[in-house]
Protein backbone atom coordinates (compact mmCIF):
# COMPACT_ATOMS: atom_id res chain seq x y z
CA UNK A 1 0.00 0.00 0.00
CA UNK A 2 1.48 3.34 -0.95
CA UNK A 3 1.67 6.33 1.39
CA UNK A 4 -1.17 8.28 -0.25
CA UNK A 5 -3.55 5.35 -0.05
CA UNK A 6 -2.55 4.72 3.57
CA UNK A 7 -3.22 8.39 4.36
CA UNK A 8 -6.68 8.14 2.80
CA UNK A 9 -7.55 5.07 4.89
CA UNK A 10 -6.14 6.52 8.10
CA UNK A 11 -7.86 9.87 7.48
CA UNK A 12 -11.27 8.20 7.32
CA UNK A 13 -10.53 5.92 10.28
CA UNK A 14 -9.29 8.84 12.38
CA UNK A 15 -12.41 10.89 11.65
CA UNK A 16 -14.69 7.95 12.48
CA UNK A 17 -12.83 7.20 15.72
CA UNK A 18 -13.07 10.86 16.74
CA UNK A 19 -16.83 10.87 16.15
CA UNK A 20 -17.25 7.60 18.06
CA UNK A 21 -15.24 9.05 20.93
CA UNK A 22 -17.27 12.28 21.03
CA UNK A 23 -20.74 10.95 20.27
CA UNK A 24 -20.73 7.51 21.88
CA UNK A 25 -17.87 6.98 24.33
CA UNK A 26 -18.00 10.35 26.09
CA UNK A 27 -21.79 10.26 26.68
CA UNK A 28 -21.46 6.69 27.96
CA UNK A 29 -18.76 7.82 30.37
CA UNK A 30 -20.55 10.86 31.73
CA UNK A 31 -24.22 9.94 31.38
CA UNK A 32 -24.09 6.17 31.55
CA UNK A 33 -21.37 5.81 34.19
CA UNK A 34 -19.30 3.62 31.82
CA UNK A 35 -15.74 4.99 31.78
CA UNK A 36 -14.55 1.82 30.01
CA UNK A 37 -15.89 3.17 26.72
CA UNK A 38 -13.38 6.02 26.72
CA UNK A 39 -10.67 3.66 27.96
CA UNK A 40 -11.15 1.56 24.83
CA UNK A 41 -11.91 4.16 22.15
CA UNK A 42 -9.49 6.82 23.43
CA UNK A 43 -6.25 4.93 22.77
CA UNK A 44 -7.50 3.70 19.39
CA UNK A 45 -8.25 7.27 18.39
CA UNK A 46 -4.88 8.41 19.74
CA UNK A 47 -2.98 5.93 17.58
CA UNK A 48 -5.02 6.86 14.51
CA UNK A 49 -4.46 10.58 15.24
CA UNK A 50 -0.69 10.10 15.42
CA UNK A 51 -0.74 7.96 12.26
CA UNK A 52 -2.70 10.67 10.42
CA UNK A 53 -0.24 13.37 11.47
CA UNK A 54 2.77 11.26 10.53
CA UNK A 55 1.37 10.16 7.18
CA UNK A 56 0.29 13.70 6.30
CA UNK A 57 3.83 14.96 6.86
CA UNK A 58 5.41 12.07 4.95
CA UNK A 59 2.95 12.21 2.03
CA UNK A 60 2.94 15.98 1.56
CA UNK A 61 5.58 15.95 -1.15
CA UNK A 62 3.86 13.16 -3.08
CA UNK A 63 0.61 15.11 -2.88
CA UNK A 64 2.22 18.37 -3.96
CA UNK A 65 1.09 20.21 -0.84
CA UNK A 66 2.68 23.52 0.03
CA UNK A 67 3.38 24.56 3.63
CA UNK A 68 -0.03 26.21 4.05
CA UNK A 69 -2.02 23.19 2.87
CA UNK A 70 0.09 20.88 5.05
CA UNK A 71 -0.61 23.00 8.13
CA UNK A 72 -4.33 23.08 7.31
CA UNK A 73 -4.41 19.30 6.85
CA UNK A 74 -2.65 18.87 10.20
CA UNK A 75 -5.06 21.30 11.88
CA UNK A 76 -7.97 19.34 10.39
CA UNK A 77 -7.08 16.45 12.68
CA UNK A 78 -8.44 18.34 15.69
CA UNK A 79 -11.85 18.99 14.11
CA UNK A 80 -14.33 16.10 14.18
CA UNK A 81 -15.28 15.85 10.49
CA UNK A 82 -12.47 17.76 8.78
CA UNK A 83 -10.36 14.66 7.96
CA UNK A 84 -13.28 13.45 5.82
CA UNK A 85 -12.99 16.66 3.80
CA UNK A 86 -9.20 16.41 3.56
CA UNK A 87 -9.52 12.86 2.27
CA UNK A 88 -12.23 13.76 -0.22
CA UNK A 89 -10.76 16.93 -1.70
CA UNK A 90 -7.02 17.12 -0.97
CA UNK A 91 -5.57 13.63 -0.92
CA UNK A 92 -4.79 13.17 -4.59
CA UNK A 93 -1.28 12.51 -5.90
CA UNK A 94 0.16 15.18 -8.17
CA UNK A 95 -1.22 14.70 -11.66
CA UNK A 96 -4.54 13.18 -10.61
CA UNK A 97 -7.63 15.28 -10.95
CA UNK A 98 -10.23 16.15 -8.37
CA UNK A 99 -13.10 13.68 -7.80
CA UNK A 100 -15.44 15.70 -10.03
CA UNK A 101 -12.94 15.58 -12.87
CA UNK A 102 -12.55 11.80 -12.53
CA UNK A 103 -16.30 11.24 -12.87
CA UNK A 104 -16.51 13.29 -16.07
Amino acid sequence: MDIVRALRVVSIAEAISFLVLLLIAMPLKYMGDMPQAVSVVGPIHGVLFMAYIGLAVVAREQLGWDFRRTVLALAAAVLPVAPFLVERYWIRPVGEGAPAEEAA
